[in-house]
């Protein structure tokens, strides 16, 4: 029982020291640690859950053309975390995300621009 209990600690523990360490870096400007930051907060990995603060730094990393990073900020945005943004922002964060391999975000635009002409009126 203390085996599991001290592996658990050490887990516990890792989780919150590599938040601390990619924190520091999001903190300095790196969009990679922005990205695993928010990705922390949205899960709650290491942090508390948090996705007003995943939103932040998704957002902070899409200002440096992270792809990963701008489509997470998109998905938020049609979740609604985000607050005000227009749908035109997300269709060009799923463009940034799209023109650099995101798969996901390829489909995801596409199917914002299908819903976005067959709602409007003729």
């Amino acid at each position: 029982m203390g085996t599991m209990i001290s592996l658990l600690y050490i887990w516990l523990y890792s989780q919150s020291f590599h938040f601390h360490v990619a924190h520091l870096y999001a903190r300095f400007g790196y969009p990679s640690a922005q990205l695993i930051v928010g990705q922390r907060y949205l899960k709650g990995a290491g942090v508390v859950k948090d996705e007003e603060m995943a939103m932040h730094w998704f957002r902070q990393a899409s200002k440096q053309d992270h792809p990963h990073a701008s489509f997470n900020l998109a998905v938020g945005k049609l979740k609604n975390m985000t607050g005000s943004m227009e749908v035109g922002d997300v269709e060009i964060l799923l463009k940034v995300a799209a023109r650099q391999g995101v798969q996901e975000a390829q489909e995801l635009l596409e199917n914002v621009i299908w819903t976005r002409s067959n709602l409007l009126p003729t």
